[in-house]
């Protein structure tokens, strides 16, 4: 995503600066990992496409740039069709969450509005009111907000509750050095076009809803525009405080039906891939040599996703199981086969969504790699420390880093703490 139009969600901007046991012994401690085959998505026309979720019938959620890379939509790719799901007036839409199993898909979208007060809410640059949305049955419905102008909806579970964030009328007094947000925005879930204000942590005024799974467990984060946040859970209407990863923040980023968390634990000098249940957050560390790691997506077999990086961001998409994190590019036989630089989600078939690249370009495909039962790796001669986890974090994030940060990391991710500005 290193090319992706920089689009820094308003609940990232916010942060600035910013209960089922896992039974691994159960899912077959000793096994290998499955070798892959990859199915190259493609784009909408442009040069540039990802794929940010996949569920478990196997179809695909992203979005792609159309031809002339000036504006990009969210997309559905099913049984090898992928299907533009449009906008809500505006040139651009996002969609980054799997789809449900009946293939509803949330997402958010410019409208065709000017934001009265110039926010730039969804992060495109076009200050156009922000919207959020549900598609189903091959049409986008606008959900409503909390009386404000601006919306983002994120993930939506089997029920059909989607969650997100929302902006209401309440100026935000912590925010008078932040002219995108202007109003408080809460977290929120939507249940059947009805919105429903999530609490906040005690004593935070402003928050959002990252992710929920069919149990109607949500994690997301809370806080105001100082550099005060929780990384929280939402369950049976309470709000609970995550923690932390010793000295570091958790930035949630997506929840199992077993109530295992991951994503990314991060400070001024780390950012580091976390798996977070009953109550202590795990480092994932990363592939050694890299010195940073974000996990994005989690199955319900205890898998996890998501990308491990050098100094200068470069990354590569990396499969997590039993205690041991796996490059994704070595499970893969086929010499001819994209490079695989970012996993977004993974379903319960294992199946993985994310991005390949044309190294050292702006070029880039979204991707399905399925795994392919009986198949023996070929590629396991790759030099053990390639796949041995490292836990050297101790990299400053320059300002460089951060702006590479800024560029890869759009409203997928949430993380806080890297400066980011939506006009970057």
């Amino acid at each position: 995503m290193k090319s992706r139009i920089l689009t820094w969600s308003t609940a990232t901007f916010l942060f600035v600066a910013l209960a089922i046991p896992l039974r691994l012994a159960a899912q077959g401690q000793n096994q290998e990992p499955p070798v892959y085959t990859v199915a190259d998505i493609g784009t909408l026309g442009g040069t540039f496409g990802e794929a940010n979720g996949v569920n478990n019938k196997g179809w695909v959620v992203g979005d792609a740039t159309l031809p002339g890379d000036l504006f990009r939509h969210a997309f559905v790719w099913r049984k090898g069709v992928m299907t533009d799901l449009g906008t809500l007036g505006g040139p651009n839409s996002l969609a980054f969450y799997p789809s449900n199993e009946r293939g509803e898909i949330a997402g958010f979208s410019d409208s065709s509005t000017t934001d009265p007060l110039s926010e730039d809410f969804c992060g495109f640059g076009t200050n156009l009111t922000c919207v959020p949305f549900l598609w189903q049955h091959g049409v986008m419905t606008l959900l409503p907000t909390l009386g404000g102008n601006n919306g983002q909806a994120f993930d939506v579970n089997n029920r059909g509750q989607v969650v997100g964030v929302a902006d209401n009328t309440t100026p935000e007094a912590t925010c008078v050095d932040t002219p995108q947000m202007l109003f408080q925005f809460k977290p929120v879930i939507w249940q059947k076009d009805v919105i429903h204000e999530l609490p906040t942590f005690p004593g935070d005024s402003d928050g959002f809803a990252a992710a929920i799974n069919d149990r109607g467990q949500v994690v997301g984060q809370t806080g105001d525009c100082t550099n005060a946040f929780h990384a929280v859970l939402w369950e049976h209407g309470t709000v609970s405080d995550l923690g932390t990863l010793g000295e570091l923040q958790l930035g949630p980023q997506d929840i199992n039906n077993q109530g295992q968390v991951v994503g990314v634990a991060f400070s001024a000098t780390t950012l580091v891939a976390f798996l977070w249940e009953n109550g202590v957050a795990t480092n994932l560390g990363t592939l050694a040599p890299d010195v940073f790691s974000l996990a994005l997506g989690v199955n319900e077999k205890g898998q996890v996703v998501g990308d491990s990086c050098d100094e200068s961001f470069a990354c590569r998409a990396f499969l997590w199981q039993n205690g041991t994190m796996t490059e994704l590019n070595d499970l893969v036989n086929d010499p001819n086969a994209p490079f695989l630089e970012n996993a977004n989600s993974i379903n319960s078939r294992g199946q993985i969504a994310g991005k390949t690249t044309v190294q050292g370009t702006p070029i880039a495909d979204a991707f399905l790699a399925t795994p392919s039962p009986g198949e023996v790796n070929s590629r396991r001669n790759t030099p053990a420390a390639q796949r041995q986890t490292s836990e050297r974090q101790k990299v400053i994030l320059s300002e460089a880093i951060r702006k590479m940060l800024r560029q890869r990391l759009g409203p997928r991710y949430h993380i806080p703490g890297l400066g980011a500005s939506p006009r970057d």
